[in-house]
This record gives structure tokens, sequence and C-alpha cells, in this order.
């Protein structure tokens, strides 16, 4: 079985997850979806990533609406199929 790019951070407990995005979400966020465009070759996944990673703005709404989903349903969900 082959294991995923971004597995690390989904095995991570939910805690610890959160506390990665609440300090460096900004950051986390973007390159997250990038890798995940990795694994499923979604389009839409990597020019969010991209998108978010070259504009400030974009990078804090992404990284709030990722602390919520991991929140909500512990893993990132939006934008990133």
């Amino acid at each position: 079985m082959e294991n995923k790019i971004t597995e690390m951070f989904e095995n991570l407990p939910l805690w610890a997850k959160i506390l990665l995005l609440v300090f460096a979400g900004t950051l986390i966020s973007p390159v997250y979806r990038i890798l995940k465009y990795l694994e499923t070759k979604n389009v839409t996944t990597l020019v969010v990533g991209i998108v978010c990673l070259v504009t400030g703005c974009g990078n804090v709404v992404l990284a709030i609406i990722d602390i919520i989903t991991e929140i909500t349903k512990g893993r990132i969900t939006v934008l990133a199929n």
C-alpha cells in the first residue's frame, strides 16, 4: 500500500493539528493542498494551494477555515479533495 504524503499530518492527534494550524496555518494550509494535489491530481486543489501561498489574505482565510473543519470534521476538507 502506497503511503500518502499528507498522511503524517492526518495521523496527528486533533489537539496537535489544531496547534499547528493556529501557529503555522498560513504555511501549512496551502502546502497541504499542493501536496494533496500530488496524491489526487485535482487541479482545483493545486490552484487554491498556489493562490493562497502567494496571497497573504488567502492564507489567513484558508487557515481559519482549516481550523474550523479540523474541529468539526477531524480533517481538512474545504478545497482539498
